[in-house]
């Protein structure tokens, strides 16, 4: 039977959105391989990790009826890689092995039987489905997920929090040094749900998510999430525990105030980047009316300073951050005009977009 046969770029394209989640090495073999389930002219394709599970449905040709097998999916990756993308590919089956074809080229690969691919049970009491533009949650995510903790034995900082409440879906990400707030209103009431999503699932959502019109509708039960756009669906599992109170550590009523030019901002605190050590990668702020001096120095007695000129008429302050976390968000921001909060050199500052209060990044101050 043919299973498939179009353009290569069509089949790559249909593989690569749901083998993101594919380690190169699994205690389960048939993990390393992509179910492929043919239904009259319609093809699925499903991947799975055990906690995430990615689905797609195209139309890619081939003969109509129903049939179901596994196949490594890098494999199958890595050769269509190699071929022309305008050419016409086609995957046969015969006997326990499935074969390749394009152009005057010819690959026999190995099959594992459908009915070993362990599908992830999905819950069965989902929460109401609630939606927001693709664009809208790809925005949400660049602008917090940076802040999510790597390998943090604090598990549930290894991810975002989503909290839908009435009209708004916030995200939340900390990695106890610093903590990114964004939100966005959604269309419909929903009843307030926290859920934490894993950072893998975070990486692979912003991969899959596009600029384009469409909606993404998103279901939360117990200890799963699940999301559908695109013609594709993805679930995963939810990380189990307690977010840290993020109203708590958002700084409130600090009394001194700068609005100041992102670019030009950036610009200084990557110049003086440069000469920090790699191991202590921190900066001066000294803030004074009229002035902001930027200042790093290293092991090797090197030292940069940098001065922009500001409106601010406020106390003179002069505080140290890690010049990484203050990078980091002014990166993710498209903004031309930021806004820093500061109550003093011991306490955490608040970055913000002035007029808008989606979005709030809280640093913690380091002693320089």
């Amino acid at each position: 039977m043919i299973v498939l046969k179009a353009t290569q770029d069509k089949v790559l394209a249909a593989l690569q959105s749901v083998a993101g989640i594919v380690e190169r090495r699994h205690t389960l073999p048939i993990l390393a391989n992509v179910l492929i389930r043919k239904t009259g002219g319609q093809l699925q394709l499903t991947t799975s990790d055990l906690e995430i599970q990615i689905r797609t449905t195209a139309e890619l040709g081939g003969d109509e009826g129903n049939f179901t097998t596994t196949i490594g999916a890098r494999k199958l990756i890595d050769i269509l890689r190699t071929m022309p993308s305008d050419q016409t590919v086609s995957l046969e089956s015969s006997a326990s092995k499935l074969v390749l074809k394009g152009g005057k080229s010819r690959f026999t690969l190995q099959s594992l039987p459908a009915e070993d691919f362990p599908l992830v049970q999905e819950a069965a009491n989902f929460g109401p489905v609630f939606s927001v533009p693709q664009k809208t949650l790809k925005d949400l995510l660049s602008q917090v997920s940076f802040a999510m903790a790597v390998h943090d034995i604090r598990y549930y900082l290894n991810g975002i929090l989503f909290v839908a409440e009435g009209k708004q879906l916030s995200l939340v990400a900390t990695d106890g040094h610093r903590l990114a707030f964004s939100s966005a209103t959604l269309d419909v009431e929903v009843p307030r749900q926290e859920v934490i999503l894993p950072r893998k699932t975070v990486l692979e959502m912003q991969r899959l998510l596009s600029d384009a019109e469409g909606a993404i509708e998103m279901q939360f039960a117990n200890n799963q999430a699940k999301f559908s756009f695109g013609g594709m669906e993805f679930v995963t599992k939810l990380v189990e525990g307690k977010f840290p109170d993020y109203n708590r550590v958002i700084p409130k009523n600090h009394k001194n105030t700068v609005t100041l030019g992102r670019a030009p901002l950036l610009a200084s605190l990557q110049r003086t980047a440069i000469l920090t050590s790699e191991k202590f990668k921190g900066v001066r702020l000294n803030i004074e009316p009229g002035t902001l001096r930027i200042a790093s120095n290293n092991a090797e007695q090197e030292e940069a300073q940098d001065e922009l000129d500001i409106d601010y008429g406020g106390d003179a302050i002069e505080i140290g951050f890690n010049v990484t976390y203050l990078i980091d968000a002014l990166s993710n921001m498209d903004q031309d005009m930021v806004k820093l909060d500061l109550a003093d050199s011991n306490s955490s500052a608040l970055l913000t977009i002035p007029e808008n209060a989606s979005f709030k990044y809280v640093v913690m101050p380091m002693r320089i």
